[in-house]
Formats: C-alpha cells, structure tokens, sequence
C-alpha cells in the first residue's frame, strides 16, 4: 500500500454516475470549495457517467411530466421511502436543472421529458465542466475496496492502494444491471459485513422468455406490437411493445412492474395480451361479421382490423394453429391471446435492478454502523418502470446525500 494521503476531505464520493455525480455539486455548491473544503468523486471505470450515457442512446428520457402523486406511486412500495426525496427535487427542479447546463428540454407526446438534444453526451459534458469548476476533484479510474482498522477509504488507482480520510462519505456505487458499465455490486460485501441488509437483486424493466415457434421467431423477432395491454396476474399495462428472439420486450411489459416480473420469475405465469384495447368486444364481432368472401383469415382481419402479420401469427402461437373462424370466438382470441411466460431474461440484460439496501437498515440515508457514510442511487432497495422515473430517483437520492452529508461536515 502507498504512504496514505492524511489530506482529511470533507466529502468523499465513491461512484461517478448520476447519483453521485449529483451529491458531489449538492455539497460543492454548498460548501463553496476553495476555502480549506473539498470533495472528490472516486470512479472506477475510465471515465464518467457511462451508464448515464448508455441511457442517452433511447434519447435520454430525463424524467416525466404526469402530475407528482401519481408520478410517486410509479415507485410502488417504496413510494413513501422516496417521498420526501422527489419533493425535494422534483422533476421540475430536475428540468430546471438541465436547462441551467444549457440544455433545452421538452415534453413527449406521452409525457416523457427529453433534452432536445436527445442525447446524453452534451448534458454530461457540461456537467463535469460545471464541477470541475467547482472544484470537485474527479477521479477515474479509482475503485474502492472498503475500509481499513482507523476508518480510512481503501482505494485502488493508478497510482496503487491508498487509504483517504473523509469526514463524510457517499457511496452511489449503481445496483447489478449492465455490469460492463461498472453497476456490479460487488461492494454487497463489504456492506453486509458491517450489518446492512441487502435484498437480492433481480433483473427490472427486462424483457419476457416467451417460447416462440422457430418459424415465428425467425419471421418476426423485431416486429413492434403497437398500443396493446397486457396483463399478468393482477398488473396491467397499456402502450407498446417488441417481439424479439427470445419473448417479448419493451415499456408495455416493463411497466407491469415488480409483481409480474416475480411471477414469471417463480414460473408458470401467462401473459395476456390485448391487440385490440380501444375496442370493445362486441364492436369486433360486429365487424368480423361482415362478409369474407373469398379471402383467406389472414387478409380478412388485416382489412377488417387492421391487424398487422405479426399480431395475426401471434394470436396462433397463443391460441393454436387453427384459429377460430366463429365471430365471437374470434373477437374473444384477439382481445384475450395467452401467452406461456417461461423466465426473464438476466440482469446483464435489464435496464435496471431490482434490490439493495434496504431502507430499513438505514437510520435515514446513513449506514448505522457508520453514521459518516450516505448512501444514494440504485444501490438503494427500490425500483421503477421506464418513462424517467429511473433517472429522477437517482438525481433526487443524489440531492439527499449531498444534504445529509453537508450536514455531518458542518
């Protein structure tokens, strides 16, 4: 180990994503940096905010404009932890906030909020300016590995392993999703050995093992099911989604949340699709009863429903080869076509996790056992559908954080 720095920071943060990046300008506007005061972010990959970027390539969808109680019921048993949270930054302190970067932002047709860039790299480059700035050191290429007999931060860099005295310290070390872009969680040990409860983590906002046919797979992997509802147990969700290879994906089936995801984890669960969710059943069968003529099914429902070659194969890989030609029995398959859910796919393929620390064995943000060190972001026990709610959570944790720690340095 390298001669320990005995340089004392005030705050230290270990972790360079939007979280901590977010309680390292909390406390650096606060503290007025310069004066005797400092704080650093330790990250341990090249560079910052990788996951941050990855998330700008769907256009960043920075948070979302639905009015505030039904936003933090998006957040389902942990809407009343994250409260106090995302009213103390809210999505539209979140707007302003980006706007202030120099980046403009507007509203989607669904509610979501983009930057008008629709990008990632031009906020997060402004950012990073705006701390350095500030003068928060920013560390890459630091990862840490706990803490040593006196208390000090164990942290590995270029330069080898040195121990770094903070007076408090903020962990946004991410959750266990995409683990390439540094979210491992492979600070879960040091944690649990210090008494933190930490709930397993599982995939969130992830696509559905569906065991499609060979012929309908090879035919319409990447085909689009437009504003469908679907179901599983008692979850519903309504919008649209993507068949691929292995099932199915995208916001209709990431939005039926937690529930339904345990559900087809535990096995035997069947998801019920709706391709037709604005009509009622009997306008389909008056309209399935009109002539046919000559024409085949396939051709019948594309001219009379407008149903698309996907959605037509798809209703008989859920209800069989021979699909009703009864009128009724038909409407019923097209508004109720079950399909056999067999898995989800793993972490390494979900958006995001679900599990961390729960905030039960918190006393606030702060660890119990060490009052000094905060933590913020998806390493936190709590989880939410696509649609911005994922980045709101982590930039309003990362406000929190910062606050709590500035008021352990005073």
């Amino acid at each position: 180990m390298a001669s320990p720095d005995e340089r004392i920071l005030d705050v230290a943060v270990i972790g360079g994503g939007p979280a901590g990046l977010m309680a390292a300008e909390t406390v650096a506007q606060a503290l007025g940096i310069g004066a005797g005061k400092s704080v650093a972010v330790f990250e341990k990959t090249p560079t910052f905010g990788r996951k941050f970027l990855m998330a700008g390539r769907g256009g960043l969808n920075l948070t979302h404009s639905e009015d505030f109680e039904r936003f933090v019921r998006r957040y389902a048993e942990r809407s009343r932890a994250l409260s106090p949270m995302l009213e103390a930054f809210t999505p539209k302190d979140l707007i302003a906030w980006a706007e202030g970067l120099g980046q403009e932002t507007f509203v989607g047709a669904s509610g979501r909020v983009f930057p008008k860039a629709m990008k990632a790299s031009p906020l997060l480059r402004a950012w990073l300016a705006r701390l350095e700035g500030l003068g928060v050191d920013l560390k890459p290429r630091s990862t840490w590995k706990g803490w040593d007999a006196a208390g000090r931060l164990l942290i590995e860099g270029p330069d080898g392993r040195q121990a770094v005295r903070a007076r408090a310290t903020i962990l946004a070390l991410g959750g266990a999703s995409w683990p390439k872009l540094g979210s491992d969680a492979a600070w879960v040990p040091l944690l649990r050995v210090g008494g933190s409860e930490v709930a397993p983590f599982r995939p969130a906002n992830c696509g559905f093992d569906i065991a499609w046919s060979e012929i309908f797979r090879d035919r319409f992997a990447g085909e689009p099911l437009k504003n469908v509802a679907l179901s599983l147990g008692t979850a519903r969700a309504r919008g649209d989604a993507m068949i691929a290879r292995y099932g199915l994906e995208g916001g209709a089936v990431y939005a039926l949340g937690g529930a339904a995801r345990d559900a087809a984890l535990a096995g035997g669960a069947s998801l019920t699709v709706d391709l037709r969710p604005d009509l009622p059943v009997e306008t389909l069968e008056r309209r399935l009863h009109a002539p046919r003529g000559g024409q085949s099914l396939a051709n019948f429902l594309r001219k009379a429903l407008k149903l698309s070659p996907a959605e037509i194969n798809l209703l008989r890989e859920a209800h069989g080869v021979g699909l009703p030609s009864e009128p009724a029995a038909l409407a019923a398959a097209i508004k109720a076509a079950p399909l056999a859910v067999t898995g989800v796919q793993p972490l390494d393929r979900a958006i995001s996790a679900a599990g961390g620390v729960r905030f039960e064995s918190l006393d606030g943000l702060a660890l119990k056992g060490r009052p000094n060190v905060i933590l913020a972001g998806e390493m936190l026990d709590w989880e939410a559908p696509t649609g911005g709610y994922l980045l709101q959570a982590c930039f309003a944790t990362g406000v929190a954080a910062g606050r709590a720690a500035l008021e352990r340095v005073g």
